[in-house]
C-alpha cells in the first residue's frame, strides 16, 4: 500500500509540473509566430507605450477596447517578461518592456483583426 501511495504521489507531481502556471514568467504562448494568451487569443502591443517605462498609457476607454493581459497578484516576472503597474493599481504583463493587450473585436482564437489598427497597434511577436 505504501509503494502504491508513493507511486501515486509521484504521478500527481509529474502531471502538475507539466502544466504551465500563469504565475510563472511565461504568461503567453506562440501560435503561428504571434503571441497569444492561454486561451489562444492574439496579443498586441501599442506604439504609444514607451518600452521599459514600466507603465501603460492605454487606460479608461482605451483599455475597454484593448484589455490588458493581466498578471495575477502572485505572478513573477522573468526572462523577457516584466510586470507593469497600471494607473488603477492592477498588474499587466509586458514583453521586452512593452505592455501586452487583447482586442475586443477578436472573437475567436486565431483572429488578428487589431493588427495595424489606427497605425499604432501591432501583433505581439516573440
Amino acid at each position: 500500500m505504501r509503494i502504491l501511495l508513493i507511486a501515486f504521489a509521484a504521478f500527481i507531481l509529474a502531471a502538475c509540473s507539466s502544466y504551465p502556471s500563469m504565475s510563472t514568467s511565461s504568461p503567453t504562448k506562440t501560435t503561428d509566430g504571434v503571441l497569444t494568451n492561454a486561451g489562444g487569443m492574439t496579443l498586441y502591443t501599442f506604439d504609444k507605450d514607451a518600452a521599459g517605462s514600466g507603465k501603460s498609457v492605454c487606460n479608461g476607454p482605451c483599455a475597454a477596447n484593448w484589455p490588458p493581459l493581466m498578471a495575477a497578484a502572485d505572478a513573477k516576472a522573468g526572462g523577457d517578461y516584466t510586470i507593469v503597474v497600471r494607473d488603477d493599481g492592477s498588474r499587466q504583463w509586458a514583453l521586452k518592456g512593452k505592455p501586452l493587450y487583447l482586442w475586443v473585436k477578436d472573437t475567436k482564437p486565431g483572429d488578428r483583426t487589431g493588427d495595424g489598427f489606427n497605425n499604432v497597434w501591432r501583433l505581439a511577436r516573440p
